[in-house]
């Protein structure tokens, strides 16, 4: 028997299959289960027209065998075969696909399901295999032909006994090694595992002999092992079932065994799409974020099948970064693979999908958001943070796609509320929508500058989270509503009439003012009178694009990057504290400086900003009060 050099550079190629393409060996299984799949397509196919072939569809299988003993891994199916021209072609030939060519001859045809494409996922088995033998037998003829290699020496063909049609593949598996340890591909579990893992949706069953517990008749505590053959595969996938016939149960326990997560998530999103590109997809909100889901480790993406084999545990080209909390699986037969099966190639198709997963998920969010508040509150507190980072994010690009989701805290509804909630309340004579930050709703409630727009009777949004001033700023408006902050210095109520009174005072002031500046230093670009406040005696507001709460979130960020933000030192011009000020300038300039190093401080406690130097101002107002 003379043994036949492989038609192609077989070195070289060989080679590049087993040590390039794969990125992981236990891929070989999934490899032949699926080429295994084909061959049944293939034969149960013809069956429908060659009225000669009789195929009874309930006995189309695969099986798996091991043999412990002798290292031997056997995976077998009795679908088309091969004769001996199609093992060297076939075989022989490497990135020579049968199933391509019969895909592409019967593209027409609805029912054809072929998995294996490129013809060279056969040659994944070397990876893990010292020798492999390929017995097969076509329905066509009682003779049997195997094909056996070594690697990349070559192969030989020869003919063989065979009593059944289709494939047997035996893979003699590599001796273990400290770094590999190939005879876990004998182990029962391991074999369940990459089965259950890339294989569960093959549409024919897998098959294998298994030791199970048994209890002995006529005892009560005794057990014996029994061998068992078992299905390990489920066949059809839950997103492929009727939506109708599908339980909350049954939804919530894939979830749970798929995603590793035992609390029921908040939304579950069954989509059936055909059209230019048809795919299934079951996708799912989660109740909370994982551990590590503002981590780096973190990496999203939806696992991605075709025609029930995973091709990807993450395609995380299925999601934008601002969804990246969603887990579910996306199953289409319209993607273009590259020659691994492992990655998906540049496709328009892939853009496609994710655009329409993007525009579902998206409408889904907005439905809970309008039908059930109080679940989407528990989403918004759990990925809320998510979808301001996808406002903010390159520039705002996508904030007219996510501005609709936001939600934030009311002083007037004194809960949470949406942009449009807040526009449809506002007051016919109100132009802006008023926000104000800081780090809790009480400690905002409490601040000096709420309380013109409290008087007003407009509503404030309180915003807590250190993202959320940087959404509202790229935001800049909403639905022709423009965003401004309750602590900018702009922002006042004071009739004309009025803004002129304060403008004189501050005007009479000056000295006074120019004198308290000079002693704060560069702390402060303006000291000024106002008459905003009500009993509070002064306040910090800010002047320009960075807040107060801007600044505290850039200077808390391990970077070298710090800022500060231009404060306006405020004084309530009704509050008594202005005539002490004035008597101070006229009698004792040294204590004045003390009493505007405590004023500001105050100003800077309200605020939630450090004192630099607390024990000076400790000791100041310790002065004052022994005075």
């Amino acid at each position: 028997m003379k043994k036949k050099a492989f038609k192609t550079e077989s070195k070289r190629i060989l080679d590049l299959m087993i040590n390039s393409i794969y990125t992981n060996k236990e891929i070989f299984l999934r490899e032949l289960i699926s080429n295994a799949s084909d061959a049944i397509d293939k034969v149960y196919y013809r069956s429908l027209t060659d009225k000669n072939l009789k195929i009874d569809k309930d006995k189309l299988e695969i099986i798996i065998e091991r043999d412990s003993q002798n290292r031997v891994l056997t995976i077998k199916d009795n679908g088309c075969g091969m004769s001996a021209d199609e093992l060297e072609n076939n075989l022989g030939v490497i990135a020579e696909s049968g199933s391509l060519k019969f895909k592409e001859e019967n593209e027409n045809q609805e029912d054809v399901s072929i998995i294996g494409q490129f013809g060279v996922g056969f040659y994944s088995a070397f990876m893990v295999s010292k020798r492999v033998e390929v017995i097969s037998r076509t329905p066509d003829s009682d003779n049997a032909y195997m094909w056996a290699s070594e690697g990349v020496d070559g192969y030989t063909i020869e003919e063989v006994a065979k009593e059944n049609v289709g494939t047997t593949i035996k893979l003699y598996l590599k001796d273990d090694t400290e770094d590999e340890k190939y005879s876990e591909y004998l182990e029962e579990y391991k074999i369940r595992n990459l089965v259950k893992k890339y294989s569960d949706y093959i549409k024919y069953p897998i098959k294998m002999e298994v030791e199970n517990s048994k209890l002995v008749e006529g005892t009560e505590d005794k057990y014996e092992t029994v061998h068992e053959i078992a299905v390990l595969n489920s066949m059809t996938p839950l997103w492929k079932k009727d939506k109708k016939t599908i339980t909350e149960d049954e939804y919530h326990n894939f979830y749970s065994e798929r995603f590793y997560d035992y609390e029921a998530p908040l939304k579950v999103i069954h989509m059936n799409v055909e059209g230019l590109q048809s795919y299934k997809a079951l996708l799912y909100i989660p109740s909370h974020a994982p551990y590590d889901f503002y981590t780096k480790e973190y990496k999203k993406g939806l696992q991605l099948y075709t025609n029930g084999v995973l091709i990807m545990d993450k395609c995380e080209e299925l999601l934008p970064d601002y969804y990246s909390f969603v887990k579910g699986v996306v199953d289409s037969d319209d993607l273009s693979l590259n020659i691994s099966r492992e990655t998906l190639q540049n496709d328009k198709n892939v853009k496609q999908i994710a655009k329409s997963l993007e525009t579902k998920i998206h409408n889904e969010l907005l439905d809970m958001q309008k039908n059930d508040f109080e679940t989407y509150k528990k989403f918004f507190k759990a990925f809320g943070n998510q979808i301001k980072y996808g406002i903010y994010n390159m520039y705002g690009m996508n904030k007219e796609k996510l501005e609709d989701l936001l939600i934030f805290y009311s002083a007037n509804a004194k809960e949470f509320i949406t942009l449009d909630k807040y526009i449809e309340n506002m007051d016919k004579d109100q132009t802006a929508i008023y926000y104000v930050s800081g780090e809790t709703i009480q400690k905002i409630d409490m601040l000096p500058q709420v309380e013109q727009v409290k008087k007003k009777g407009y509503d404030i949004l309180y915003l807590t989270d250190y993202v959320d001033e940087f959404a509202i700023q790229i935001l800049n408006k909403y639905k022709d509503k423009e965003f401004k902050n309750v602590s900018d210095a702009q922002t006042d109520f004071s009739s004309e009439e009025d803004k002129k009174k304060i403008e004189k005072l501050n005007k009479d002031n000056k000295e006074i003012l120019d004198f308290i500046k000079k002693s704060l230093g560069s702390e402060v670009v303006d000291v000024r009178l106002t008459d905003k406040l009500s009993s509070h005696p002064v306040c910090l507001t800010t002047e320009g694009e960075v807040s107060v709460e801007m600044q505290k979130v850039i200077n808390a960020m391990p970077t070298d990057e710090h800022i500060n933000a231009s404060l306006v030192l405020e004084i309530n011009s009704k509050h008594k504290i202005v005539k002490k000020l004035k008597s101070l300038y006229e009698t004792d300039k040294n204590e004045l400086k003390k009493y505007a190093k405590v004023l500001y401080s105050e100003a800077r406690l309200i605020e939630g900003l450090p004192i630099e130097n607390p024990t000076e101002i400790s000791n100041l107002i310790a002065e004052m009060i022994s005075k």
